[in-house]
């Protein structure tokens, strides 16, 4: 990758997977407790991020969390809108994610993605101060980039089966390769 790979540590220990000019930044709500421990984003077997990554076209095999890194050759990266773990993102609160937004604005705004894909409603209706926030690209952008809310892929979302998952996943890749034949 040309680009200047920035991959830093959250003070959860885990990577941020992130160089300026990504076309897509996935941002999730916060670590999880597993995640923590195995030292990689995503680890944990139930999550279904890397599958829906693959089969929403955004990768062309499917990652493992040890591998997280070669995100950055799809032109892809990873955050979190807060950085301590938690077992379950219903832990956080709003506060949580206020307190958070202006180092997660400063990192969008320096790194200028193409893209932020927040992964569940919660970061991004607490940041933009929404309480109703739909799924799929959002009509502001943040940090100069536009906003994608996606459903959170953790096992613990029993709302969204692997196809609706892959979906909205997918529906945002289609869109983002849109706007990149449209705008090169």
């Amino acid at each position: 990758m040309d680009q200047q790979t920035e991959i830093t540590e959250q003070p959860s220990g885990l990577a941020e997977i992130l160089a300026p000019g990504l076309s897509v930044v996935f941002c999730g709500l916060n670590p999880a407790l597993t995640a923590h421990r195995d030292g990689h984003n995503f680890s944990n077997r139930s999550n279904r991020f890397w599958r829906v990554l693959h089969l929403a076209g955004f990768t062309p095999r499917l990652l493992r969390a040890e591998e997280e890194r070669e995100m950055l050759d799809f032109g892809l990266g990873l955050t979190s809108a807060v950085s301590h773990p938690t077992k379950s993102a219903n832990e956080l609160t709003k506060q949580d994610y206020i307190t958070a937004a202006p180092v997660l604005e400063e990192k969008i705004r320096r790194l200028a993605p193409g893209n932020l894909a927040f992964l569940g409603k919660a970061a991004y209706a607490a940041i933009s101060l929404r309480p109703q926030i739909e799924w799929g690209r959002q009509p502001d952008a943040f940090a100069g980039a536009d906003v994608w809310v996606l459903p959170n892929p953790s096992g613990l979302n029993r709302a969204f089966d692997l196809a609706r998952l892959t979906e909205h996943y997918r529906e945002m890749k289609l869109a983002v390769d849109g706007s990149t034949v449209a705008d090169g």
